[in-house]
């Protein structure tokens, strides 16, 4: 069995109290792991100015895998942790993928009318180290009549096609669908050059069905036909905003995992729930742990533990359609420690570990 140097950094909010819950579940159908926890989060911000040391990325640049909990805080701007832990991270370590799983899981239910757990099961490709989130630009003729501001977008050709080819990579494993979202109509530079792009690399792969739609319609594709959409592919805004609205579709951010992926494997890739740090119930022990416990179940995926990260999923799954424990956002009464924990056994059932 491989010993794995996972480092955590739970965050604030109930990004602490969810990440013990996947530490456990992981801890479960994978014993032997050495955790290291860095206590960088937006009350350290609030501390001593930064959201981790000057050396932070040297000290995770050692370890196989890092576990993210949620970062934000009353008073801390959401820039600041956006730019000051995660963006860094991501960018250092080529996080260049984004990928959000979103799917209904067994046992919950859909804001959307009659849609079965068939219907609703989409991947969403998101780049994650470029495009609409850039540093360039700034403000102008400050405090003037004439002020106004700069934000530019950055597309590079390596940028785009590797994180196109990756999803169409991913399309060709699941059902053979891709679909990009664009808004080639109103973006008169960025997004014609992303179609371009998208049309040359879809040659290379004639058995995946490729298609592009403007992200205007491809978001209401996703609440009126969930059922024809298998993999999406968009840039770092884009994919953004469509894996909340696909997570909120699908029960809720509480049940959405995410990956910041370095398919080279060259450097640790990071994993953290899609939700926030909600601080108006961090610490009540009512924070829902699936969407920790499944990106934890991720990270073992990434790292060759099939076996280990389909048992934290089965677990989930069994769990939920079960429908006797589960947190108050679920319509339960259970707390935190007591879903996760009955996620853990169920794990180590399904091992025999």
């Amino acid at each position: 069995m491989s010993t794995y140097r996972i480092a955590t950094i739970p965050g604030d909010g109930i990004g602490v109290d969810v990440t013990v819950e996947a530490v456990k579940a992981v801890d479960a159908v994978l014993p032997g792991i050495e955790w290291t926890e860095f206590d960088w989060s937006c009350e350290q911000y609030l501390r001593t100015g930064a959201m981790m040391p000057a050396d932070g990325l040297e000290q995770l640049a050692a370890f196989d895998a890092i576990l993210l909990g949620a970062v934000g805080f009353p008073g801390v701007p959401d820039h600041i942790s956006l730019w000051g832990l995660l963006i860094p991270l991501r960018r250092a370590f080529g996080q260049y993928v984004n990928l959000r799983p979103v799917r209904l899981l067994p046992g919950t239910e859909s804001a959307l009318r009659d849609r079965t757990t068939e219907d609703l099961d989409i991947l969403i490709v998101r780049e994650n180290s470029e495009g609409e989130y850039s540093e360039i630009g700034g403000i102008h003729n400050l405090g003037r009549p004439e002020e106004f501001v700069l934000q530019e977008s950055v597309f590079t050709r390596v940028g785009c096609e590797r994180i196109i080819r990756y999803a169409f990579e991913r399309a060709r494993e699941r059902h053979g669908r891709l679909c990009s979202a664009t808004k080639s109509n109103g973006l008169i530079h960025s997004m014609p050059y992303w179609d371009s792009i998208f049309d040359r690399i879809a040659t290379e792969y004639p058995d995946v069905q490729a298609r592009q739609m403007h992200v205007d319609a491809l978001a209401a594709e996703v609440v009126l036909h969930p059922d024809r959409l298998d993999v999406i592919v968009g840039s770092n805004l884009f994919g953004d905003i469509l894996s909340d609205l696909a997570a909120a579709v699908t029960g809720g951010l509480g049940l959405a995992p995410s990956g910041n992926i370095n398919p080279t494997g060259g450097a640790p890739s990071m994993f953290e729930a899609v939700h926030g740090s909600a601080p108006d119930i961090a610490g009540q022990g009512i924070a829902n742990p699936v969407a920790q416990i499944l990106a934890a179940a991720m990270m073992l995926e990434q790292l060759g533990e099939h076996d280990a990260a389909t048992a934290i999923d089965r677990a989930v799954c069994e769990v939920l359609a079960e429908a006797t424990i589960r947190t108050p956002d679920l319509g339960g009464t259970s707390t935190t420690t007591e879903f996760g924990t009955a996620i853990a056994e169920r794990a180590t059932e399904l091992t025999g570990s």
